[in-house]
């Protein structure tokens, strides 16, 4: 690992064992809060965020700082996303689930430069499995560079994320996309469906809305292990755009062409 991803690691294993694994199946209901419909927000969340954005500074004083919690009660800092650097954090993602005290839930955390993401680093803080990759260095999990691999599913494994589609759009891919593939479901974690779609766990994966914090990190990670993230038109995904909606993953280039084909479609 180079410098920056050493010091980015350390830091993301700093708030989990302070800020989440603690407070894994310990939460008490004051703990759990809606932040919207379907959407909870927990004590764990604050507190990694808080550690990660003090630490995150000192690491590149000269970036902004974009969370996930902070962006929801100031939305004015998403205007930072286009600035010249910018990390982006992601301080408990797949909440709900860690809400009920399952798994999966990770931290994602990219750094980006002037709306492109050129640094992801996502970690599992049960099993420790940490991913990351640089702009045009590869994709790696710890020290091993991996490429991406499609599960040889036939037909393909798709995990289709529906949750945030309107009724129109979720019936358009439940009767033009869906049977053409294996539905698996989502995992309501980004930080785990992401490399999923590297590991040959999943072919292809189809999401509606767009956060910032929820893909830099994983679509970097996917198209430098060899796969493909990109918008619908094939447009690269910029994070200074992330209330457009629309984002594939694919495992490999054939299997992103043929999704996006199907997609035109609807």
């Amino acid at each position: 690992m180079d410098t920056l991803t050493r010091a980015v690691h350390a830091i993301m294993q700093d708030a989990a064992e302070r800020a989440i694994l603690p407070r894994y199946q310990t939460l008490a209901a004051h703990e759990v809060q809606a932040k919207a419909a379907d959407d909870a927000v927990t004590i764990a969340d604050h507190e990694s965020e808080a550690i990660l954005a003090e630490r995150l500074a000192r690491v590149l004083p000269e970036a902004a700082i974009v969370g996930e919690e902070a962006a929801h009660a100031d939305p004015a800092l998403l205007d930072h996303l286009g600035d010249h650097l910018c990390w982006i954090v992601d301080p408990l993602d797949g909440t709900n689930n860690f809400a009920q005290g399952k798994p999966p839930f990770g931290i994602l955390v990219a750094l980006s430069e002037a709306g492109e993401t050129v640094a992801g680093w996502i970690l599992d803080p049960l099993s420790g499995r940490f991913c990351h990759a640089a702009r045009g260095k590869g994709a790696y999990v710890g020290e091993e560079r991996i490429t991406a691999r499609g599960s040889g599913g036939k037909p393909p494994i798709a995990a289709i994320s529906l949750v945030f589609a309107d009724p129109a759009r979720r019936a358009a891919l439940t009767t033009h996309i869906a049977p053409h593939y294996t539905l698996v479901d989502i995992p309501r974690c980004a930080a785990e469906q992401w490399p999923r779609l590297a590991l040959g766990i999943n072919d292809i994966s189809i999401f509606e809305r767009t956060h910032a914090w929820d893909h830099a990190a994983g679509v970097l990670f996917l198209n430098e292990a060899g796969g493909k993230a990109a918008r619908p038109d094939g447009s690269p995904y910029r994070v200074d755009e992330a209330d457009r909606p629309g984002l594939l993953g694919a495992a490999s280039l054939e299997l992103w062409d043929e999704l996006a084909e199907r997609m035109a479609g609807i």
